[in-house]
Protein backbone atom coordinates (compact mmCIF):
# COMPACT_ATOMS: atom_id res chain seq x y z
CA UNK A 1 0.00 0.00 0.00
CA UNK A 2 1.00 3.29 -0.76
CA UNK A 3 2.62 6.12 1.91
CA UNK A 4 0.62 9.63 2.26
CA UNK A 5 1.11 12.35 3.88
CA UNK A 6 -0.45 15.76 4.31
CA UNK A 7 1.63 19.04 5.51
CA UNK A 8 -0.98 21.63 6.66
CA UNK A 9 -0.05 25.09 8.05
CA UNK A 10 -1.64 25.67 10.91
CA UNK A 11 -1.78 29.20 12.30
CA UNK A 12 -1.81 32.25 9.92
CA UNK A 13 0.39 30.88 6.66
CA UNK A 14 4.08 31.82 6.49
CA UNK A 15 4.53 28.64 9.44
CA UNK A 16 7.55 26.82 7.64
CA UNK A 17 5.72 24.59 5.21
CA UNK A 18 8.08 24.90 2.61
CA UNK A 19 10.95 23.33 4.77
CA UNK A 20 8.50 20.56 6.20
CA UNK A 21 7.49 19.90 2.70
CA UNK A 22 10.67 19.70 1.35
CA UNK A 23 12.36 17.67 4.15
CA UNK A 24 9.54 14.59 3.21
CA UNK A 25 10.07 15.79 -0.65
CA UNK A 26 13.89 14.21 -0.34
CA UNK A 27 11.87 10.91 -0.04
CA UNK A 28 8.83 11.26 -1.91
CA UNK A 29 7.61 9.70 -5.44
CA UNK A 30 5.15 12.54 -5.90
CA UNK A 31 4.70 16.24 -4.22
CA UNK A 32 0.99 17.18 -4.73
CA UNK A 33 -0.23 21.20 -4.35
CA UNK A 34 -4.00 20.99 -3.59
CA UNK A 35 -5.20 24.43 -3.72
CA UNK A 36 -4.11 28.05 -3.47
CA UNK A 37 -1.53 29.92 -5.88
CA UNK A 38 1.05 31.99 -6.67
CA UNK A 39 0.30 34.17 -3.34
CA UNK A 40 1.82 31.71 -1.35
CA UNK A 41 5.74 31.55 -0.51
CA UNK A 42 7.62 28.64 0.51
CA UNK A 43 11.18 29.08 1.72
CA UNK A 44 13.59 26.04 1.19
CA UNK A 45 17.07 26.26 2.19
CA UNK A 46 19.40 23.31 1.60
CA UNK A 47 23.06 22.94 0.94
CA UNK A 48 23.65 26.24 2.08
CA UNK A 49 21.61 27.62 -0.86
CA UNK A 50 18.03 29.50 -0.18
CA UNK A 51 15.30 29.07 -2.59
CA UNK A 52 11.62 30.89 -2.95
CA UNK A 53 8.71 29.01 -4.40
CA UNK A 54 4.97 30.56 -5.15
CA UNK A 55 2.93 28.08 -6.57
CA UNK A 56 5.63 25.19 -8.10
CA UNK A 57 5.51 21.96 -5.64
CA UNK A 58 8.58 21.98 -3.10
CA UNK A 59 9.24 18.31 -4.49
CA UNK A 60 11.07 20.51 -7.58
CA UNK A 61 14.49 19.86 -6.52
CA UNK A 62 14.67 16.15 -6.47
CA UNK A 63 14.55 15.07 -10.14
CA UNK A 64 13.17 11.98 -9.10
CA UNK A 65 9.77 13.10 -7.71
CA UNK A 66 7.11 13.81 -9.61
CA UNK A 67 5.49 17.52 -9.13
CA UNK A 68 1.77 18.08 -9.44
CA UNK A 69 -0.06 21.30 -9.65
CA UNK A 70 -3.54 20.09 -8.55
CA UNK A 71 -7.06 20.94 -9.78
CA UNK A 72 -7.69 22.72 -6.67
CA UNK A 73 -5.03 25.43 -7.64
CA UNK A 74 -5.68 28.53 -9.65
CA UNK A 75 -2.34 28.94 -12.00
CA UNK A 76 -0.61 31.60 -13.20
CA UNK A 77 0.98 30.91 -16.75
CA UNK A 78 3.40 33.91 -16.39
CA UNK A 79 4.37 33.46 -13.28
CA UNK A 80 4.84 29.37 -13.55
CA UNK A 81 7.20 30.10 -16.41
CA UNK A 82 8.63 32.59 -14.19
CA UNK A 83 9.61 30.92 -11.39
CA UNK A 84 11.11 27.79 -13.69
CA UNK A 85 13.10 30.74 -15.25
CA UNK A 86 14.92 31.66 -11.97
CA UNK A 87 15.10 27.94 -11.12
CA UNK A 88 17.01 27.42 -14.49
CA UNK A 89 19.24 30.11 -13.73
CA UNK A 90 20.50 28.30 -10.36
CA UNK A 91 21.13 25.34 -11.93
CA UNK A 92 17.73 23.72 -11.39
CA UNK A 93 16.68 22.10 -14.60
CA UNK A 94 16.00 18.43 -13.69
CA UNK A 95 12.27 18.09 -12.63
CA UNK A 96 9.13 16.85 -13.47
CA UNK A 97 6.41 18.83 -13.48
CA UNK A 98 2.47 18.62 -14.04
CA UNK A 99 -0.12 21.18 -14.35
CA UNK A 100 -3.72 19.41 -14.22
CA UNK A 101 -5.97 20.31 -16.94
CA UNK A 102 -8.75 20.96 -14.84
CA UNK A 103 -7.01 23.80 -12.71
CA UNK A 104 -8.32 27.55 -12.72
CA UNK A 105 -5.95 29.91 -14.82
CA UNK A 106 -5.36 33.37 -13.70
CA UNK A 107 -5.71 35.53 -16.42
CA UNK A 108 -4.42 39.47 -17.01
CA UNK A 109 -7.01 40.89 -15.18
CA UNK A 110 -7.30 39.16 -12.08
CA UNK A 111 -4.86 40.82 -10.42
CA UNK A 112 -5.95 44.94 -12.09
CA UNK A 113 -9.32 43.62 -10.55
CA UNK A 114 -7.89 42.56 -7.42
CA UNK A 115 -5.85 45.50 -6.89
CA UNK A 116 -9.10 47.62 -7.37
CA UNK A 117 -11.35 45.60 -5.57
CA UNK A 118 -8.78 46.35 -2.57
CA UNK A 119 -8.28 50.00 -3.20
CA UNK A 120 -12.29 50.50 -3.10
CA UNK A 121 -12.24 49.03 0.61
CA UNK A 122 -10.35 51.72 2.21
CA UNK A 123 -9.63 50.93 5.62
CA UNK A 124 -11.44 47.73 5.21
CA UNK A 125 -8.89 45.97 3.03
CA UNK A 126 -8.33 42.44 3.20
CA UNK A 127 -5.00 42.49 2.58
CA UNK A 128 -4.56 40.52 -0.54
CA UNK A 129 -0.94 40.12 -2.34
CA UNK A 130 -2.59 41.26 -4.91
CA UNK A 131 -1.79 38.30 -7.24
CA UNK A 132 -5.49 37.96 -8.69
CA UNK A 133 -5.94 34.71 -6.80
CA UNK A 134 -9.06 35.84 -5.73
CA UNK A 135 -10.68 36.94 -8.57
CA UNK A 136 -9.90 34.48 -10.38
CA UNK A 137 -11.32 32.00 -7.82
CA UNK A 138 -14.59 34.02 -8.14
CA UNK A 139 -14.55 33.05 -11.96
CA UNK A 140 -14.16 29.51 -11.19
CA UNK A 141 -17.14 29.25 -8.86
CA UNK A 142 -19.36 31.87 -11.24
CA UNK A 143 -18.67 29.14 -13.87
CA UNK A 144 -16.94 31.97 -16.37
CA UNK A 145 -13.23 30.95 -15.68
CA UNK A 146 -10.51 30.01 -18.40
CA UNK A 147 -8.87 26.19 -17.14
CA UNK A 148 -5.17 25.01 -18.14
CA UNK A 149 -6.51 22.46 -20.28
CA UNK A 150 -8.01 24.68 -22.30
CA UNK A 151 -4.75 26.18 -23.71
CA UNK A 152 -4.36 22.67 -25.10
CA UNK A 153 -7.09 23.56 -27.87
CA UNK A 154 -6.80 26.82 -29.03
CA UNK A 155 -10.27 27.53 -30.88
CA UNK A 156 -11.90 26.22 -27.63
CA UNK A 157 -9.45 28.72 -25.77
CA UNK A 158 -10.47 31.78 -27.92
CA UNK A 159 -13.78 31.31 -27.50
CA UNK A 160 -13.60 31.15 -23.56
CA UNK A 161 -11.36 34.37 -24.05
CA UNK A 162 -13.86 36.35 -26.64
CA UNK A 163 -16.66 35.31 -23.66
CA UNK A 164 -14.48 36.54 -20.30
CA UNK A 165 -13.04 39.73 -21.96
CA UNK A 166 -17.17 40.92 -23.13
CA UNK A 167 -17.73 41.05 -19.41
CA UNK A 168 -14.14 41.83 -17.95
CA UNK A 169 -13.34 45.09 -19.87
CA UNK A 170 -16.54 46.52 -18.94
CA UNK A 171 -15.95 45.85 -15.28
CA UNK A 172 -12.21 47.26 -15.89
CA UNK A 173 -13.58 50.21 -17.84
CA UNK A 174 -15.62 50.86 -14.64
CA UNK A 175 -12.72 51.28 -12.07
CA UNK A 176 -10.99 53.50 -14.68
CA UNK A 177 -8.71 50.90 -15.95
CA UNK A 178 -6.98 50.02 -19.19
CA UNK A 179 -8.97 47.31 -21.20
CA UNK A 180 -7.14 43.99 -22.79
CA UNK A 181 -7.17 43.27 -26.18
CA UNK A 182 -7.84 39.59 -27.23
CA UNK A 183 -5.59 39.34 -30.09
CA UNK A 184 -2.97 40.39 -27.39
CA UNK A 185 -4.02 38.01 -24.12
CA UNK A 186 -4.51 35.30 -27.43
CA UNK A 187 -1.15 35.25 -28.53
CA UNK A 188 0.44 35.94 -24.90
CA UNK A 189 -1.43 32.62 -23.42
CA UNK A 190 -0.28 30.26 -26.55
CA UNK A 191 2.87 31.34 -26.45
CA UNK A 192 2.62 30.23 -22.91
CA UNK A 193 1.15 26.75 -24.28
CA UNK A 194 4.24 26.11 -26.37
CA UNK A 195 6.53 26.15 -23.34
CA UNK A 196 3.67 24.56 -20.82
CA UNK A 197 1.77 22.35 -22.79
CA UNK A 198 3.74 19.21 -22.08
CA UNK A 199 3.19 19.78 -18.22
CA UNK A 200 -0.83 20.05 -18.82
CA UNK A 201 -2.38 16.73 -18.29
CA UNK A 202 -4.99 14.77 -16.18
CA UNK A 203 -3.35 14.73 -12.97
CA UNK A 204 -6.11 13.16 -10.97
CA UNK A 205 -5.20 10.04 -13.05
CA UNK A 206 -1.65 10.30 -12.33
CA UNK A 207 -1.87 10.73 -8.83
CA UNK A 208 -4.64 8.24 -8.28
CA UNK A 209 -2.23 5.16 -10.37
CA UNK A 210 0.66 6.55 -7.57
CA UNK A 211 -1.67 5.71 -4.79
CA UNK A 212 -2.69 2.63 -5.89
CA UNK A 213 1.01 1.58 -6.39
CA UNK A 214 2.27 -0.42 -3.48
CA UNK A 215 4.99 1.38 -1.35
CA UNK A 216 4.72 4.35 -3.53
CA UNK A 217 5.25 7.79 -1.30
CA UNK A 218 2.89 10.50 -2.43
CA UNK A 219 3.03 14.49 0.09
CA UNK A 220 0.55 16.73 -0.43
CA UNK A 221 1.15 20.48 -0.01
CA UNK A 222 -1.10 22.92 1.40
CA UNK A 223 -0.40 26.66 0.83
CA UNK A 224 -1.67 29.47 3.30
CA UNK A 225 -2.63 28.40 7.18
CA UNK A 226 -5.67 27.19 8.56
CA UNK A 227 -6.92 30.57 9.58
CA UNK A 228 -6.69 31.66 6.51
CA UNK A 229 -9.11 29.25 5.10
CA UNK A 230 -11.97 30.15 3.73
CA UNK A 231 -14.77 27.97 5.37
CA UNK A 232 -12.60 27.77 8.62
CA UNK A 233 -10.73 30.91 8.82
CA UNK A 234 -11.29 34.76 10.28
CA UNK A 235 -13.60 35.66 7.61
CA UNK A 236 -13.57 37.93 5.54
CA UNK A 237 -9.98 38.24 6.48
CA UNK A 238 -8.76 34.73 4.33
CA UNK A 239 -7.62 33.72 1.14
CA UNK A 240 -9.91 32.05 -1.31
CA UNK A 241 -9.38 28.92 -0.57
CA UNK A 242 -9.04 26.32 2.18
CA UNK A 243 -5.69 24.48 2.98
CA UNK A 244 -6.98 22.10 5.18
CA UNK A 245 -6.45 18.29 4.93
CA UNK A 246 -10.19 17.72 4.63
CA UNK A 247 -9.65 20.08 0.83
CA UNK A 248 -6.90 17.25 -0.34
CA UNK A 249 -9.77 14.59 -1.85
CA UNK A 250 -11.63 17.94 -3.76
CA UNK A 251 -8.18 19.69 -5.02
CA UNK A 252 -6.11 16.40 -5.73
CA UNK A 253 -9.00 14.28 -7.39
CA UNK A 254 -8.71 11.12 -5.08
CA UNK A 255 -11.28 9.69 -2.70
CA UNK A 256 -11.02 10.88 0.72
CA UNK A 257 -9.84 7.13 1.98
CA UNK A 258 -6.42 7.85 0.65
CA UNK A 259 -5.68 10.98 2.97
CA UNK A 260 -4.06 9.01 6.09
CA UNK A 261 -1.97 11.02 7.96
CA UNK A 262 -1.21 15.39 8.62
CA UNK A 263 1.41 16.77 10.01
CA UNK A 264 0.28 20.72 11.20
CA UNK A 265 3.15 22.96 10.83
CA UNK A 266 3.44 25.80 13.27
CA UNK A 267 5.55 28.03 14.54
CA UNK A 268 6.81 28.22 18.07
CA UNK A 269 4.81 31.34 18.03
CA UNK A 270 2.46 33.44 15.63
CA UNK A 271 2.58 35.64 12.86
CA UNK A 272 0.12 36.95 10.38
CA UNK A 273 0.63 39.00 7.51
CA UNK A 274 -2.41 41.60 6.45
CA UNK A 275 -5.43 42.75 7.87
CA UNK A 276 -7.38 40.78 10.46
CA UNK A 277 -7.83 40.24 14.62
CA UNK A 278 -4.81 38.72 16.12
CA UNK A 279 -5.40 38.02 19.52
CA UNK A 280 -1.44 37.47 21.14
CA UNK A 281 -0.62 39.94 18.72
CA UNK A 282 2.93 41.67 20.43
CA UNK A 283 3.44 45.58 19.72
CA UNK A 284 6.30 45.53 22.25
CA UNK A 285 10.27 45.49 21.64
CA UNK A 286 9.96 41.64 22.77
CA UNK A 287 7.67 41.07 18.91
CA UNK A 288 10.19 43.29 17.27
CA UNK A 289 12.81 41.32 18.35
CA UNK A 290 11.39 38.10 17.41
CA UNK A 291 10.59 39.56 14.15
CA UNK A 292 14.26 40.58 13.23
CA UNK A 293 15.78 37.12 14.99
CA UNK A 294 13.04 35.07 12.67
CA UNK A 295 13.68 37.31 9.68
CA UNK A 296 9.54 37.74 9.63
CA UNK A 297 9.22 39.87 6.19
CA UNK A 298 6.74 37.72 3.22
CA UNK A 299 8.49 35.69 1.06
CA UNK A 300 6.21 36.87 -1.59
CA UNK A 301 5.73 40.65 -0.86
CA UNK A 302 8.37 41.50 1.38
CA UNK A 303 5.69 43.16 4.20
CA UNK A 304 6.45 42.81 7.81
CA UNK A 305 4.71 40.17 9.44
CA UNK A 306 2.98 41.11 12.63
CA UNK A 307 3.64 38.67 15.53
CA UNK A 308 2.22 37.26 18.68
CA UNK A 309 2.53 34.46 21.23
CA UNK A 310 1.39 30.72 20.65
CA UNK A 311 -1.82 30.51 20.28
CA UNK A 312 -3.17 27.01 21.56
CA UNK A 313 -6.85 28.15 20.96
CA UNK A 314 -5.77 28.53 17.02
CA UNK A 315 -4.03 25.56 17.20
CA UNK A 316 -6.62 23.10 19.06
CA UNK A 317 -9.37 24.12 16.55
CA UNK A 318 -6.90 23.72 13.60
CA UNK A 319 -5.70 20.89 14.38
CA UNK A 320 -9.34 19.55 14.84
CA UNK A 321 -10.26 20.30 11.85
CA UNK A 322 -7.39 19.62 10.31
CA UNK A 323 -7.62 16.01 11.80
CA UNK A 324 -3.39 16.29 13.04
CA UNK A 325 -1.61 13.61 13.75
CA UNK A 326 1.91 15.22 14.85
CA UNK A 327 2.72 18.95 15.00
CA UNK A 328 6.38 20.21 13.64
CA UNK A 329 7.15 22.96 15.33
CA UNK A 330 8.83 25.79 13.33
CA UNK A 331 11.90 28.23 14.72
CA UNK A 332 12.19 27.50 17.97
CA UNK A 333 15.41 28.46 17.96
CA UNK A 334 14.58 32.38 17.83
CA UNK A 335 12.69 31.95 20.71
CA UNK A 336 16.40 31.10 22.71
CA UNK A 337 17.28 34.38 24.65
CA UNK A 338 13.76 34.85 25.98
CA UNK A 339 13.72 35.16 29.82
CA UNK A 340 9.88 34.59 29.96
CA UNK A 341 7.44 32.85 26.80
CA UNK A 342 4.26 33.36 27.43
CA UNK A 343 1.28 30.99 25.33
CA UNK A 344 -2.38 31.64 25.24
CA UNK A 345 -4.44 28.84 26.49
CA UNK A 346 -8.12 30.53 26.26
CA UNK A 347 -9.79 33.86 25.11
CA UNK A 348 -11.89 35.58 27.32
CA UNK A 349 -14.84 36.91 25.79
CA UNK A 350 -17.33 39.31 27.52
CA UNK A 351 -16.41 37.50 31.06
CA UNK A 352 -16.55 33.97 29.60
CA UNK A 353 -13.92 31.61 29.04
CA UNK A 354 -14.06 30.06 25.59
CA UNK A 355 -11.71 27.56 24.19
CA UNK A 356 -12.43 27.88 20.28
CA UNK A 357 -12.38 31.12 17.98
CA UNK A 358 -15.74 32.64 17.54
CA UNK A 359 -16.92 32.95 14.28
CA UNK A 360 -17.29 36.53 13.66
CA UNK A 361 -14.55 39.07 13.56
CA UNK A 362 -16.86 41.47 15.69
CA UNK A 363 -15.99 38.33 18.82
CA UNK A 364 -13.03 37.82 17.68
CA UNK A 365 -11.72 41.80 18.23
CA UNK A 366 -13.27 41.42 21.95
CA UNK A 367 -11.26 38.48 22.79
CA UNK A 368 -8.79 38.79 25.41
CA UNK A 369 -6.19 36.16 25.46
CA UNK A 370 -5.75 34.45 28.82
CA UNK A 371 -1.81 33.56 29.17
CA UNK A 372 0.44 31.43 31.02
CA UNK A 373 3.83 32.05 31.47
CA UNK A 374 6.95 29.45 30.88
CA UNK A 375 10.75 29.99 31.59
CA UNK A 376 12.80 30.60 28.81
CA UNK A 377 16.33 29.80 27.84
CA UNK A 378 19.57 31.32 26.78
CA UNK A 379 21.49 28.04 24.93
CA UNK A 380 21.95 28.50 21.22
CA UNK A 381 19.45 25.14 19.94
CA UNK A 382 21.00 25.69 16.40
CA UNK A 383 23.06 22.55 16.16
CA UNK A 384 21.05 20.49 18.24
CA UNK A 385 19.60 16.91 16.58
CA UNK A 386 18.09 15.17 19.16
CA UNK A 387 15.52 16.07 21.17
CA UNK A 388 16.70 15.32 24.66
CA UNK A 389 19.36 17.31 24.24
CA UNK A 390 17.58 20.46 24.30
CA UNK A 391 17.54 22.39 27.45
CA UNK A 392 15.04 21.35 29.94
CA UNK A 393 13.23 24.60 29.76
CA UNK A 394 12.93 23.94 25.76
CA UNK A 395 11.81 20.60 25.90
CA UNK A 396 9.38 21.34 29.01
CA UNK A 397 7.82 24.32 26.24
CA UNK A 398 7.61 21.94 23.61
CA UNK A 399 5.61 19.40 26.24
CA UNK A 400 3.48 22.20 27.59
CA UNK A 401 2.59 22.19 23.61
CA UNK A 402 1.61 18.77 23.58
CA UNK A 403 -0.62 19.06 26.58
CA UNK A 404 -2.23 22.25 25.49
CA UNK A 405 -3.24 21.02 22.01
CA UNK A 406 -3.70 16.81 22.72
CA UNK A 407 -1.48 16.51 19.32
CA UNK A 408 2.08 15.11 19.53
CA UNK A 409 5.11 17.45 18.15
CA UNK A 410 6.72 14.78 15.74
CA UNK A 411 9.45 17.28 14.53
CA UNK A 412 11.14 20.79 15.56
CA UNK A 413 12.94 23.00 12.86
CA UNK A 414 15.87 24.89 14.67
CA UNK A 415 17.27 26.70 11.89
CA UNK A 416 16.04 26.85 8.06
CA UNK A 417 18.75 24.21 6.84
CA UNK A 418 17.40 21.10 6.31
CA UNK A 419 19.96 19.26 8.58
CA UNK A 420 18.46 21.30 11.49
CA UNK A 421 15.63 19.28 11.57
CA UNK A 422 14.80 17.07 15.05
CA UNK A 423 12.71 13.99 14.75
CA UNK A 424 11.35 13.51 17.89
CA UNK A 425 8.81 10.52 16.50
CA UNK A 426 11.23 8.32 14.53
CA UNK A 427 7.84 6.71 12.99
CA UNK A 428 8.35 9.75 10.94
CA UNK A 429 11.55 9.05 8.85
CA UNK A 430 9.36 5.76 7.58
CA UNK A 431 7.73 8.32 5.37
Amino acid sequence: MSETLVVVGSQWGDEGKGKITDYFATRADMVVRYQGGNNAGHTVVFGGNKYSLQSIPSGIFNPKTVNIMGNGMVVNPVSVCAELDKLHDRGITDYQLYISTRAAMVMPWHPMLDGAYEAKKGADLIGTTKKGIGPAYSDKYSRTGIRMGDLLEPEYFRSRLEAALEVKNLELEMYGLPTLNVDEVYDQYMELAKRLGPMITDTSRMINDALRTPDKRVLFEGAQGMMLCIEHGTYPFVTSSSPSAASVPVGAGIAPKWVRNAIGVAKAYCTRVGSGPFPTELHNQIGDDIRERGHEYGTVTGRPRRIGWFDAVVARYTAELGGLTHWAVMLLDVLSGLDTIKICTHYELDGQMIQSPPSTIASLERCKPVYIEMPGWKEDITGITEFEDLPENAKAYVRKLEELTGVPVGMISVGPDRQQTIIVDKELNKF
